[in-house]
């Protein structure tokens, strides 16, 4: 029977935020889900994985807490489980920027659908780049993607502050696995003075759930930080333990 794995992020206000730990690990354990939950001040962020009736279950129980109503999740497959325990972790942000001051509740770029994400990256005049680690851009990128060659998001700023320049690269489209990486990019960026600044809403997983292949401008696999390791077009798996 495959699993359901399940992917989910939402910045929202939680200054309660240690006060879910316990309940949330409670919660996903007692549904035989395994995976990562992590908890900051800024919102929440996790991937878990179970069986269809526990995520739905758990999932259910996330959006009833007013803060996550409108918890949105990408939802793919595995044929074993991916995760070998459940973690529920309290952290200083959901996604490590490491930059005082950037704070998507407040400011973030325009979202783009995934129906619309091919005419955006293909207008000359838009400088598209993956938020990614370098080894998951070797893994798979948009045509004509620039990789940043980061070890880890920590080290965008950096790369932001020596390559780019509002003057020059006045549209800017950013791009990551499931859309809380480019959205705090986004944050940032427009922080620092970048006025037009675009982002994949869902992420590359949002894109090759609706992206036909024959329409894509996709190239390779989408690494995933999880036992499958790989995923493409229709969210199938591509790479893993399974297929070694």
């Amino acid at each position: 029977m495959k699993l359901v794995v399940s992917a989910f992020y939402r910045f929202v206000p939680l200054p309660q935020f240690e006060s879910l730990q316990e309940p949330l690990r409670a919660l996903c354990t007692s549904h035989g889900i395994k995976g990562t939950i992590l908890l900051a001040p800024e919102g929440i962020n996790g991937t878990i994985a179970g069986t269809a009736e526990a995520i739905g279950q758990v999932m259910a129980a996330l959006r009833a807490y007013p803060e996550f109503a409108h918890l949105e999740a990408r939802i793919s497959h595995a044929e074993d489980m991916p995760f070998q325990r459940m973690k529920v972790r309290l952290k200083k942000e959901i996604v490590t920027l490491g930059v005082e001051g950037v704070d998507p509740n407040i400011r973030v770029g325009e979202y783009v659908a995934p129906q619309d994400w091919n005419e955006l990256i293909s207008d000359p005049d838009v400088l598209v780049i993956d938020t990614r680690n370098g080894f998951e851009v070797e893994a798979g990128s948009f045509r004509n993607a620039i990789n940043p060659h980061t070890r880890s998001f920590g080290e965008f700023p950096a790369f932001v502050r020596e390559n780019l320049h509002g003057d020059r690269h006045r549209k800017i489209a950013m791009f990551c696995t499931g859309g809380i990486r480019c959205e705090k990019a986004t944050s940032f960026m427009l922080s620092k003075g970048f006025e037009k600044v675009y982002h994949l809403k869902g992420g590359i997983l949002g894109y090759l759930e609706a992206i036909p292949p024959e329409k894509s401008l996709w190239r390779g696999d989408c690494f995933v930080f999880d036992g499958r390791e790989g995923l493409s077009h229709g969210l199938e798996i591509t790479r893993g333990p399974e297929k070694s």
